[in-house]
């Protein structure tokens, strides 16, 4: 646990030397939803029936929870690049602490950043926009955020990596970003859309978790439907985590 603390910290401390980078983090998704989101409420002049009668606000909170998860993911992925380019990234693998725990310290961080995030969104959705969130659903809420989060590193870091020129990783990330957040339920309902498009959004982990998110946050969803992609999720979590570390352990 030590060694783990020691790499929260030190992630701590680099990141909080450009404080604008940390409040994108922390900001970037609620201007999602104050913004899109409000605007959408507006354009629709009445709830669409797959939203359950719910505002668009509210259909909406759980996809920006997610992409809050999943831009910080993205993010403190990039910081292996800078590691590897100063020298650094070499030297802590040779410090006494299992590729695992290197691993693990870097994800806390971007768990704190991640719960700070998701309570001021949460927070401000329910009293700006009279979002109707579940008090009873908030401590699942609170393990999706942090699985999610920890998920979506764990799945960024194989690539940073693997890969070690920023402008093929870059591509990647931009190919990422158009698959997982469009072809999935993020921003949409996925009832009225063609089956083709339904079938593709419920591979996409995106899905997976911006369902469950929802479920916590205003109770949509179909429970059925929703054991099955925590299940999914979940593998894809431990996969991604145990891919990471095979990509670690194999830097030299």
């Amino acid at each position: 646990m030590a060694a783990m603390t020691a790499v929260l910290y030190r992630e701590a401390r680099i990141r909080f030397t450009n404080a604008i980078w940390v409040l994108w983090d922390v900001f970037h998704p609620l201007f999602y939803l104050l913004v899109f989101g409000v605007g959408m409420d507006a354009t629709l002049a009445m709830p669409l029936p797959a939203m359950n009668g719910m505002s668009y606000n509210a259909f909406f909170l759980g996809g920006v929870l997610c992409l809050a998860s999943f831009g910080i993911a993205s993010n403190s992925s990039w910081g292996f690049f800078v590691d590897r380019d100063n020298g650094i990234f070499f030297e802590m693998l040779t410090y006494p602490l299992s590729r695992a725990q290197f691993l693990l310290g870097k994800t806390l961080f971007n768990l704190v950043l991640g719960g700070v995030q998701a309570v001021i969104t949460v927070g401000l959705a329910w009293w700006l926009l009279d979002v109707p969130v579940r008090s009873e659903g908030l401590p699942l809420l609170a393990v999706l955020v942090a699985g999610g989060t920890a998920a979506w590193f764990f799945f960024y870091a194989i690539f940073a990596l693997r890969i070690r020129r920023n402008d093929v990783y870059n591509s990647v990330n931009s190919l990422f970003y158009f698959y997982f957040l469009f072809a999935s339920s993020m921003f949409y309902p996925l009832e009225p859309l063609p089956a083709w498009f339904r079938w593709v959004a419920l591979t996409n982990p995106v899905t997976w978790h911006v369902d469950l998110l929802r479920y916590a946050t205003v109770g949509m969803g179909d429970v059925r439907l929703l054991a099955w992609e925590a299940a999914a999720f979940t593998l894809f979590a431990v996969a991604s985590f145990w891919c990471a570390v095979r990509a670690l352990q194999q830097q030299e």
